[in-house]
């Protein structure tokens, strides 16, 4: 029986991501098993500028490669040798996708069966506490000359394939890993495919976490597995890069998507994930505030500040909460001027609002004015409901409750279907406190857009 036809790769590029990314040098060593058959190096004119800080950690320069051959001429012998043999590099997402870029630039599809020395390296050599090359054949003692140049790596990770056959004699680490239904090859490099296979196929978060534990990214989704597995499938520089930085994965069940798109923002505002771009802005909010003023009077205002526990009421854009203050003045006859609708300093003239009774000019009371202002407060404290929005559980025997108290996103929290809970007090012991955010008050609105009264209980 033949042995495997493998092809050892690394490449060298201008730095640019995956899109975009032009290779500057290549190297290429064919093994028939663990015996060198062929080797292929050189230098690659990528037909653009190479960035100082590539030349910085390559060496490699424009003048370098200025009379170098252009892909398209090294295009044939690099078919040549990858033809009926594994791809195998140190974190081969990489240098097959630039490669395979490089072919889709020319018009041809480039597929060839993949492996990584990373992830075969983690399941041969466990414990370790790095699998980046250059700290790799330190531990193993694999000589490493040229680092980050293209035949110095390539050299260094033949004899880290090497290594590795010689443990895994009768292939069954490398043929797991080259099965067709084996997501191996997709995963990144870090990410252990037992902890992606034990993801759940239910609604909740999930976190992305670096080699320190830190969250690089938050995401729901309606299946965490299968939105999971998107990240890695999608070939965008951005899933390209988070899935490096990656190391672990963790998750929260919710049961329903109301809850896991709350849980997402708590996340997001908490960690601040680097590669999280929505949500991350924090919005100050206007509210409407009271104040007395030297003479005595209510005033009403428009303000802005994070701060909303003593808001009458919080709007996230002014237009919004002038059109609030506008309806209490005609409805209880209070002044534009005293509820900062106007800056004018004499009598009020409002384009729209024509029935305030004088205390802009004295003929009125501060008591009396006073007392309408008050009225005005009530109702618009009226206005602010308590209610809780029932959904389903993390199980069948178990709802969720998301509660709003006096129009202020309070929290949610999962209550057992066998628990009498009457009162909404009752449902305070259970909740999973959290904090009122523009982006959750843009999702419960959009939520009762879309469902309506439907899984709404008011107080």
């Amino acid at each position: 029986m033949q042995e495997p036809l493998y092809t050892v790769i690394d490449v060298e590029t201008t730095g640019k991501g995956i899109s975009g990314n032009r290779i500057t040098e290549i190297c290429i060593v064919q093994l028939q098993g663990v015996k060198i058959v062929d080797k292929f190096t050189s230098l690659v004119n990528p037909e653009q500028q190479i960035p100082p800080f590539i030349t910085g950690l390559t060496g490699i320069d424009d003048d370098m490669v200025r009379d170098a051959p252009k892909f398209y001429e090294i295009a044939e012998r690099i078919i040549e040798m990858t033809t009926g043999a594994i791809f195998v590099a140190h974190n081969v997402n990489f240098d097959y996708n630039v490669i395979r870029g490089e072919f889709k630039l020319l018009g041809y599809t480039f597929t060839r069966k993949k492996l990584c020395t990373v992830r075969l390296s983690r399941k041969v050599f466990p414990g370790l506490s790095s699998y980046s090359l250059g700290k790799l054949c330190m531990a193993l003692d694999i000589p490493l000359v040229d680092r980050h140049r293209a035949e110095g790596d390539t050299d260094a990770t033949v004899l880290l394939l090497k290594r590795i056959l010689a443990i895994d004699q009768e292939l069954e680490v490398v043929n797991s890993f080259l099965n067709v239904r084996s997501k191996q090859a997709t995963l990144p490099p870090h990410i252990d495919a037992d902890m992606v296979a034990a993801l759940p196929e239910e609604t909740g978060v999930y976190l992305f976490k670096d080699q320190e534990g830190k969250v690089v990214y938050a995401g729901k989704a309606k299946n965490i597995k299968q939105r999971v597995f998107s990240h890695f499938y999608d070939k965008k520089n951005k899933e390209y890069l988070l899935g490096q930085s990656t190391y672990t994965i963790d998750y929260e069940v919710t049961g329903n998507e109301l809850v896991a798109l709350l849980l997402e923002a708590q996340k997001i505002e908490e960690y601040y994930p680097k590669f999280n771009s929505a949500q991350k802005k924090i919005v100050a909010p206007y509210r409407i505030i009271q104040y007395t003023n030297r003479k005595g009077v209510i005033q009403l205002a428009i303000d802005r500040s994070k701060v909303t526990d003593n808001s009458l009421e919080v709007f996230y854009n002014r237009e919004e909460a002038i059109i609030r203050l506008e309806k209490l003045c005609a409805d209880y006859q209070l002044c534009p001027r005293y509820c900062s609708l106007q800056s004018t300093i004499e009598r009020c003239s409002h384009y729209r609002i024509k029935n305030c009774k004088g205390i802009c000019d004295g003929n009125e009371s501060v008591a009396l004015y006073n007392i309408r202002v008050q009225q005005a407060l009530t109702d618009l404290m009226k206005q602010k409901k308590t209610y809780l929005i029932r959904e389903k559980g993390r199980t069948v025997e178990e709802h969720s409750f998301v509660m709003i108290q006096n129009g202020i996103y309070k929290g949610f929290g999962f209550v057992d279907e066998s628990e009498q809970l009457i009162h909404f007090d009752d449902f305070e012991t259970h909740i999973i406190s959290q904090k009122h955010t523009y982006h959750t008050t843009q999702i419960i609105k959009s939520y009762l857009r879309k469902y309506g009264n439907k899984n709404v209980v008011y107080q």
